[in-house]
């Protein structure tokens, strides 16, 4: 691998005697869709917020785009774009005034701001809706706009945090098919997801941990042949995770 777009070193996290995260090391690459995925309490959640800046690690490293998150948080976050299916949007703003107040949030001169967000309107069919308060908007529709929101800054790497949780299937689809369009643009992907399907469709690699450990690691049909052949990524998953 060429230089990691993000890199987790040794990475331990404990909330007073639990230990959510231990000894965790991974690295992805620019232009690759990396699952991360795991049962409930295996420390996805967790990790994810080390990653963007939210959290402290106990011990260990993680950089973003060569910058040390811990050491250089404001210039990770320029690099950083994260969305979860609970992402806020300010109820009595519409898209047009949110995604014009994110980007004066982020620096972007008016006419950069004004290209990016017409660029992100086409790319994400946000015109039918644009105009309205956030507050009249469908799940799906709050989706798109908060994609928006996340990718505003063009940020090199993208953190996904059960994204599609929620949306119906044509949502789900929509925002899968913008995601491989971001990693063909040559971004890193973090993407963590409950649906095994939709991991095994969508991610090149995949880390599964468990217990806050990477269990196992790499592509769908590594990680079934590393299972005995497992018939698909989700009976790979519950025989690892069954034999550890």
């Amino acid at each position: 691998m060429s230089q990691p777009a993000v890199a987790v070193e040794s990475l331990c996290k404990s909330f007073g005697a639990t230990e959510a995260v231990a000894d965790l090391s991974f690295a992805i690459a620019p232009g690759e869709i990396y699952g991360l995925l795991g049962p409930n309490g295996a420390g996805k959640t967790t990790t994810l917020r080390i990653l963007v800046g939210i959290l402290q690690p106990t011990r260990g490293r993680v950089q973003v785009a060569g910058l040390d998150v811990a050491g250089e948080p404001l210039a990770v976050r320029q690099r950083l774009g994260f969305l979860t299916n609970t992402t806020g949007l300010y109820p009595r703003l519409s898209g047009r005034e949110l995604l014009g107040y994110f980007a004066r949030l982020h620096g972007l001169a008016p006419d950069a701001a004004a290209t990016r967000i017409e660029t992100l309107v086409e790319a994400l069919h946000l015109k039918g809706f644009y105009d309205r308060r956030c507050e009249a908007l469908s799940t799906g529709e709050r989706q798109r706009l908060s994609i928006a929101r996340a990718v505003l800054h063009d940020p090199a790497v993208l953190v996904l945090d059960e994204p599609t949780a929620g949306l119906d299937v044509l949502a789900s689809r929509f925002l899968r098919d913008f995601v491989r369009g971001e990693r063909d643009r040559g971004k890193a992907v973090v993407f963590s997801t409950h649906y095994l399907a939709e991991a095994e469709l969508l991610c090149d690699r995949i880390g599964l941990l468990h217990r806050g450990r990477l269990l196992a690691e790499g592509t769908p049909a590594a990680l079934r042949a590393a299972a005995g052949d497992a018939p698909s990524l989700e009976e790979a998953f519950l025989r690892l995770v069954g034999a550890s």
